[in-house]
C-alpha cells in the first residue's frame, strides 16, 4: 500500500512542482539558456506522456525510499535529494555530452539543483503520506 500511495502522491507532486518550477518560475530562464529547436509548442504537448512520466518518476523514487528504509520526514528529504542529485546529474551530463540542449554549463547546474530540490520535496511528500501503518 505504501508503494501505491507514494506513487500517486509523488506523481501528483511531481506534476504540480514541474508546472510551478519549470512552467512558471524558471520558464524564461530555461527558454533563454536551452536550445529550443526540439521543444514542442505548448499547444502540441503530449500530456498523457508527461503525466505517465511523473508517475513513473514517483514510482522510482518511492521504491528507492522504501528500499532505503526511509521512515522520517528528514529521511524523505535526505534520500530524495540524494536520488535527485544522482539522477539529474546523470541525465543532464549525458545530454551535455551528446546534444546541444544546454547553451551553457550554468543552465545544466541550475537544472541539477532544481531537480535535486524537487526530488527532496517529493521524497518528503511520499514519506509524509505513508503514515504510521506497518503495512507495505
Amino acid at each position: 500500500m505504501k508503494i501505491l500511495r507514494g506513487t500517486i502522491a509523488g506523481g501528483i507532486a511531481f506534476f504540480l512542482l514541474g508546472w510551478l518550477v519549470y512552467g512558471v518560475l524558471l520558464m524564461d530562464y530555461m527558454t533563454a539558456n536551452m536550445n529550443q529547436c526540439a521543444n514542442r509548442p505548448m499547444n502540441e504537448m503530449i500530456w498523457w506522456a508527461m503525466i505517465v512520466s511523473c508517475f513513473l518518476s514517483a514510482l522510482l523514487l518511492t521504491l528507492f525510499l522504501k528500499w532505503s528504509g526511509a521512515k522520517l520526514f528528514a529521511d524523505g528529504l535526505k534520500f530524495g535529494a540524494i536520488f535527485g542529485l544522482l539522477w539529474a546529474s546523470s541525465i543532464d551530463l549525458s545530454f551535455w555530452s551528446m546534444t546541444t540542449i544546454y547553451k551553457n554549463f550554468e543552465a545544466l547546474v541550475i537544472d541539477v539543483i532544481v531537480a535535486t530540490l524537487m526530488m527532496a520535496i517529493v521524497g518528503l511528500v511520499i514519506v509524509l503520506l505513508w503514515g504510521k501503518d506497518k503495512a507495505s
